[in-house]
């Protein structure tokens, strides 16, 4: 039977890639699909958007993270949370995922007679192509600005001296993005997400697909400002992980002070604890009788020296003067035998 204590439990690559996919889809589908369904209400888009991340944060949120956002991975890698060698997997999954969700919702909505996908795909929009006609400037600034704010919240949350942040940390995120949504629908139709506004975009026709560059480069600013200051203005909850922030090649604050020996990943990822430091035994020649060597034990005899011979089992003390061999003198006030004529036995006072 195998031991439970030596499963290994820590998310590979893979993994983390398909929770990121599935976690992205889902968002997606079910917040556009529900402003579609809706015709754009805001109670019910804006309440949707922040349940799907509530759901799939606990659902999958032990994997990967519960990321589900290109701008969400940005601001963890400038803040500490995650290493620059993660982003390709973090972003590629996104994309995936929405892309998915976009070309199912396109495909299911042509069920409704007459369906065009032009200006009625949940795209993002600003100017002429948004319903409120708002302008460009403002668009970004209200996109990087809501980003900001919602990193802000993400990094808070997560952070380690956060006690509530495994229980209520998913929570507080989802209702955040709700927030954000009944702040902004009206204008953009909310993005603070990339992968969210390429995953429909690519589908809303040419315009859609033009205006695109504002909805993944205001988010991706915003998380970057987020990510920056949380840490000058709150401080780490923990050492930053190694590769990340700024320091493409290793962590902050912890690449000149610590390095993993040699197969200590291996072990972790293998569910075995890292092999204890144990010192040199010294050459046999430069041990002392009874001395232990550094890797003995607490309370552990002492090994013998390889040329001592154990010593010869005593049976009894000898009398000085005594000839070897010849039978233990006896102790006061013991009976001894005798062999003479009477036969008696005799008590051989003390000599």
């Amino acid at each position: 039977m195998t031991d439970a204590s030596s499963i290994d439990d820590t998310p590979t690559t893979g993994q983390k890639f398909a929770a990121e996919v599935l976690g992205t889809f889902v968002l997606v589908f079910f917040g556009v699909g529900a402003a579609l369904m809706s015709g754009g209400d805001y109670i019910t888009t804006g309440l949707t958007f922040g349940l799907t991340v509530v759901v799939m944060a606990y659902a999958v949120g032990r994997i990967s993270g519960g990321h589900f956002n290109p701008a969400v991975t940005l601001g963890a890698v400038l803040g500490g949370r995650l290493p620059w060698s993660s982003v390709p997997v973090y972003v590629g999954a996104q994309l995936v995922g929405g892309l998915i969700a976009g070309a199912l919702l396109f495909g299911l909505m042509h069920g409704f007679e007459g369906y065009t996908s032009e200006g009625n795909i949940g795209a993002n929009a600003f100017g002429d192509q948004s319903a409120s006609n708002y302008a460009m400037w403002a668009a970004f600034a209200l996109e990087a600005l809501l980003t900001m704010v919602f990193l802000y919240v993400i990094l808070a949350v997560t952070d380690e001296r956060n006690e509530l942040q495994a229980l209520m940390g998913p929570l507080a995120i989802g209702l955040a993005l709700s927030m954000i949504h009944f702040a902004s629908m009206g204008a953009t139709g909310t993005s603070v997400n990339p992968a969210r506004s390429i995953g429909v975009g690519v589908f809303g026709g040419t315009d859609a697909i033009i205006q695109l560059w504002l909805f993944i480069l205001a988010p991706l600013v915003g998380a970057a400002i987020a990510g920056l200051t949380y840490p000058l203005v709150f401080g780490h909850g923990s050492e930053p992980v190694s590769g990340s922030g700024l320091s493409f090649g290793g962590g902050r604050g912890q690449q000149a002070t610590y390095a993993p020996p040699a197969g200590y990943e291996q072990q972790w990822n293998q569910g075995q604890p890292p092999q204890q430091w144990q010192a040199p035994a010294a050459p046999p020649q430069q041990q002392g009788w009874g001395q232990q060597t550094p890797a003995q034990q607490w309370a552990q005899p002492p090994a013998q020296p390889p040329t001592q011979a154990a010593p010869p089992a005593q049976t009894a003390p000898q009398h000085w003067g005594q000839p070897a061999g010849q039978p233990p003198a006896q102790e006061w006030g013991q009976p001894i035998e005798d062999d003479g004529e009477d036969g008696r036995t005799q008590v051989r006072r003390p000599d």
